[in-house]
């Protein structure tokens, strides 16, 4: 047995299964490359799910990390910490929210932001007591908590994990004359994202984010993006909802915000919706703690410094036209914006699993989503002449795969 395949083993072993990884075992890496035990080399087109945005081990959020590091990391909230106010004006300032209250995973910004819905809505719009519901899509992802996967419609997520929690409705995605309908006068909040990343990279019609607050707007409903996947740049702007020039009443990031270092999150909405929690109502020990202020504040400022974003939009346009160029029986699709595209495959001629194992032995690294769809989503840093190098690759992966 290699040294390979004993880690794994062990892995399986002693751990839960909790994703499919490829059979790859990672040690280092640096900017939009990571390395195997073997010291081969990979293009990471994943980043970690878009957490890795900033690219692996970033000079400057090390640096930053290690200087809070030594100074001071947790506290909790109990007490006030010098990093903590400069992040929450800083995060503020860029998304045009009023107040933020950071928590650490994008699970937890999700259910911070369904617990403020709900006090909004018994508190501000007068919900009848343990009445108020909560709209979203089918083929959503929130996260893998219990309220999460009760607003899910993947049967795998729920299945044996009852009893779900009520007070969600699931409308289809992509259609403001469904959402419309499903408001009644328990309707808190609509909870979307403005791109579903695990639904297998689906776009909406250009409008629809629009035509869905200005639904909100008129039947005093709160509108909630999730862009815990889509914020900080990864489609080519800030946050993916200005797409369709829209300003939501909630906003849940995370992924991309601690940099690829540390696990860092935040709900963010206007005073009346957060501003309704009282000490005590909510909390995390972790949550806004120094160590990831500072290293969420040094990440937003990166992405300012470096224009990560207009990097994203322009290499994004690249990497479509390249990947649109590739004449291969196996892609039925081409879909994304910026840097967060999906190859959806003819399931009849392979499967998406297959494609990233190919991927793999051609130096890329990613994952397949919603069994069809081979994700797209390399570091923002990344530059034309490697994303050349990569559509070659996979150009040269799925050519190999239609000669068999």
């Amino acid at each position: 047995m290699t040294d390979i395949d004993t880690i794994r083993e062990t892995e399986r072993r002693f751990g839960a299964y909790n994703y499919h990884p490829l059979p790859v075992v990672l040690t280092r890496g640096a900017g939009c490359h990571v390395w195997d035990t073997s010291g081969r080399r990979y293009l990471d087109m994943m980043s970690a799910y878009s957490a890795v945005s900033h690219g692996h081990a970033n000079p400057r959020l090390v640096a930053e990390m290690t200087r809070q590091a030594g100074r001071l990391s947790v506290v909790s909230r109990a007490f006030y910490s010098d990093r903590l106010a400069p992040f929450l004006e800083k995060l503020c300032g860029m998304t045009g929210q009023d107040m933020a209250l950071p928590m650490n995973t994008g699970a937890e910004a999700v259910e911070t932001g369904i617990k403020a819905a709900r006090k909004w809505a018994y508190e501000v719009k007068g919900v009848a007591a343990d009445r108020a519901e909560i709209i979203v899509c089918r083929g959503n992802f929130h996260g893998r908590t219990i309220a999460a996967v009760a607003m899910s419609s993947e049967t795998q997520y729920r299945k044996n994990f009852g009893p779900l929690p009520t007070g969600f409705c699931l409308i289809d995605y992509a259609d403001p004359a469904a959402l419309d309908q499903a408001i009644n006068e328990h309707t808190a909040a609509f909870i979307v994202e403005p791109i579903q990343g695990e639904g297998g990279i689906v776009v909406p019609p250009d409008g629809y984010l629009a035509a869905c607050a200005e639904i909100c707007r008129r039947r005093n409903v709160l509108l909630i993006c999730d862009e815990i996947q889509t914020g900080l740049g990864r489609t080519g702007t800030f946050l993916a909802s200005e797409h369709d020039g829209v300003r939501p009443d909630g906003l849940m990031l995370g992924k991309a915000l601690g940099g690829g270092l540390y696990p860092v999150s935040a709900f963010l909405a206007r005073r009346d919706v957060l501003g309704r929690f009282a000490p005590g109502d909510h909390g995390s020990t972790f949550g806004g703690n120094p160590l990831a202020a500072a290293i969420a504040v040094e990440a937003l400022n990166i992405l300012s410094d470096e224009k990560l974003c207009d990097n994203s939009a322009a290499m994004g346009r690249h990497l479509t036209d390249g990947l649109r160029a590739i004449a291969s029986p196996l892609i039925t699709d081409i879909r994304g914006r910026g840097l967060l595209l999906g190859i959806e495959i003819d399931p009849r001629r392979a499967a998406a699993r297959d494609v990233c194992e190919r991927l793999m032995a051609h130096g890329i690294l990613t994952k397949e989503t919603h069994e069809t769809v081979v994700r797209l989503a390399p570091p923002l840093i990344i530059d034309r002449p490697t994303l050349d190098w990569a559509i070659a690759r996979i150009d040269a992966a799925l050519k190999s795969m239609s000669a068999c």
